[in-house]
Parts: structure tokens; sequence; C-alpha cells
């Protein structure tokens, strides 16, 4: 992809510290919602706590993280429900706290009212063939007998850094 989780990551290892509670809510649209409001229960209170259902682990997360300052990142979602039944409708939390969400759907942003949108970019040719010039021979630049090679394999994986 374009980066979104790993961008994600960074912000989280960088900024976890200030906040009571934290949680990584990874590959949020793969799993099912109960898992995840279990974690995201566990990742702020430190407890394992019982959830009975998706509607009481929303309940859940309302009453128990009213007034905390925390920091969750839902990753990969593609299901506003997702979102409405892990974060509720982020008045749940304390003040300071920040909700970050990745998606490659932006409707799903939209749906869900959010404040700030950040799109991640590809890579334009230059930066890409650094990246990949870094990656294949541990140098800003390519030797000279792959500079053709190099170029087609940046064409053809569009600036998407994990592509190359």
């Amino acid at each position: 992809g374009s980066g979104k989780t790993t961008i994600a990551k960074a912000i989280y290892k960088v900024f976890y510290e200030r906040f009571e509670g934290k949680s990584f809510l990874e590959k949020v649209r793969e799993k099912k919602l109960e898992k995840l409001q279990k974690q995201l229960l566990f990742d702020i209170l430190q407890t394992k706590t019982k959830v009975s259902s998706v509607a009481a682990g929303t309940a859940l997360v309302r009453e128990r993280f009213q007034g905390l300052k925390v920091l969750v990142i839902v990753d990969d979602v593609d299901d506003v429900k997702q979102l409405r039944e892990l974060a509720g409708n982020c008045h749940s939390f304390g003040p300071g706290s920040r909700i970050i969400i990745t998606t490659r759907n932006e409707r799903v942003l939209k749906e869900f009212a959010v404040d700030k949108i950040y799109r991640v970019k590809v890579m334009d040719q230059e930066e890409a063939l650094e990246l990949l010039s870094w990656h294949a021979f541990r140098s800003s630049s390519c030797p000279s007998q792959y500079l053709v090679l190099e170029k087609e394999v940046v064409n053809y994986c569009g600036g998407l850094p994990l592509a190359l």
C-alpha cells in the first residue's frame, strides 16, 4: 500500500507515552468486533473484560473510557460500523484524546464525521528510485548497470513504498 499503517505505527511510537491509555487495533476489517472491543478494553484498562455482545462492548467503552485521555489507532477500517462500535461517538473519551483511523475508503471517514483527513501521497520518481536503491544496494544511488531496470521497477510499482 501507500504506507498508512507504517505512518500510524510511527505516530503511535512517538506519542503513546503522553496518554493515560493507548491501543493500536490492527487490520480491523479482518477481525470480529467483539474481539477488537476486548483488545481495546484490555489495552486501555490493563485488565481482561468480558464482552458478551457488540452492544455490551460499545457500552463498556463509553462507560470505562469517559474522562480518560487515550490514543487509539484503528487500522484498516472498511466500514463505518466498525468505528461506531469501537470508538462510539468520540465523546466517550476524555479531553486530549486522539483517535487515528487508517482506511482505503475515504467515505468511511466522512460518514464518521472525522475532523481532519490526511491523504498519503505516493512517492515521486526520484523518491522511489532512492528508496529502491537503499533497499537493493544499500546506497542512495543505483549502480550504472542497473539504471534501466531500476526505472522499470519504479514505474511498475507506481510510487507505492510497499511495492518497492
